[in-house]
């Protein structure tokens, strides 16, 4: 009974970790910008660069790096896989969470997918656009 007391109080604490860190996500509706010629952004190809750059500057900004003053191996950003028409690019949080990022080539709109993997959790949290992250 113990143990499921554990587990139980385990998920909370890791749910209000990602529940706090998402709050601040800006989602984007794909539709919505299709039509707006105002707020359009170029539709330039993304690097590789560009991908890792965006991302890393996005969890740098929406995460709370503290944690990982004394220990930076606990939270990273890394290039995962890449497919024709998208970047993976993998947030680590100290938590064991992950967020992986999937960057379209073309536009630069990237879907954000929160994992939990020793608990099962996996849920897509949303999009950032990701010419909003690039200096």
């Amino acid at each position: 009974m113990k143990k499921l007391g554990y587990i139980f109080l385990l998920l909370l604490v890791i749910s209000s970790v990602l529940a706090g860190c998402g709050g601040k996500n800006k989602i984007h509706d794909n539709a919505n910008h299709a039509g707006d010629s105002e707020n359009k952004k170029p539709q330039n190809n993304i690097t590789e660069e560009m991908a890792y750059e965006g991302v890393n500057n996005y969890c740098h900004k929406e995460y709370d790096w503290s944690m990982a003053e004394d220990n930076p191996d606990m939270m990273y950003v890394e290039m995962g896989e890449e497919t024709e028409s998208e970047y993976q690019v993998i947030f680590r949080s100290y938590t064991g969470a992950f967020v992986y990022f999937y960057v379209n080539k073309t536009t630069g709109i990237t879907r954000m997918i929160e994992s939990v993997p020793n608990l099962g959790i996996e849920e897509e949290t949303g999009t950032i656009d990701l010419h909003d992250y690039l200096d």
